[in-house]
């Protein structure tokens, strides 16, 4: 890691250029949505659910199919999971592949559908009724995905989604969390490169198999006494890098 002031003065001015619009990101992939009132089931069940399909892949296309398919009310149910796991298998399947939520049909529909059985198994298919059960705590619901019940969260317990994917919670919806600040960033491909970027992580750890954890870390360790909590700090870095990163001013 390079000199930690030097890195932090950078961050700095990378935070303010995209606060001042200068990265662009006035419109975010989660902006694709049905607009449902911030505290409803239906809004918590639409991020969460495609959430799991956010893999190498266009995150602007992933949400824009995912409003296109709430919006249209042949295959509106499968954002509702009492309805979805009496479907059969086909009639989820095409739901989900009509508008490309699903790019990997046997595989991505069959995630879907087992995200669904958890949360009627594990709260009557309410994601809010889980967050309560969990104290609302960042450390509580990472544990019970990544640990205690990985096999039934497919792809949501890895580091990268699972952060994401509660960072989006915390954006879009009206969930108060605690223990917010133990929330790492999400090492997604842009914020890995941003990372290297900014000298925050060196050539050699760029190209490990465990750079996600190392960027985590590192940004954990960086802001530790700063204004700055971690998840501040995404979607700067998402927007720097997706942008060709522009010089830092």
């Amino acid at each position: 890691m390079e000199n930690k002031q030097k890195i932090l003065s950078k961050v700095d001015k990378v935070y303010s250029m995209w606060k001042s619009g200068k990265l662009g990101g006035e419109v975010m992939p989660e902006d694709s949505n049905p607009h449902f009132d911030k505290s409803s089931r239906e809004n918590y069940l639409y991020f969460t659910l495609p959430m799991a399909l956010n893999y190498q892949r266009n995150s602007y296309t992933l949400w824009e199919s995912a409003n296109k398919t709430y919006n249209d009310q042949e295959t509106r149910f499968v954002f509702e999971p009492e309805i979805c796991v009496e479907k059969s298998f086909d009639e989820v399947q095409l739901a989900l592949i009509k508008y490309k939520v699903a790019l990997q049909k046997q595989k991505q529909t069959e995630i879907w559908l087992a995200l669904c059985n958890t949360f009627m198994e594990l709260c009557s298919g309410d994601v809010r009724i889980l967050f309560d059960t969990l104290e609302n705590d960042v450390d509580k619901i990472r544990h019970f995905i990544q640990k205690e019940q990985k096999n039934k969260f497919p792809y949501i317990p890895g580091n990268k989604i699972c952060n994401y994917w509660l960072y989006v919670m915390w954006q879009y919806t009206d969930r108060e969390f605690v223990n917010i600040e133990n929330l790492s960033v999400a090492p997604d491909t842009h914020v890995i490169k941003a990372t290297h970027r900014l000298g925050l992580i060196t050539d050699g750890e760029l190209v490990k198999s465990d750079v996600q954890s190392i960027v985590a870390d590192r940004w954990k360790e960086l802001f530790e006494g700063t204004k700055y909590k971690p998840i501040d700090i995404h979607t700067p870095l998402w927007l720097w890098s997706r942008n060709g990163f522009a010089d830092i001013v």
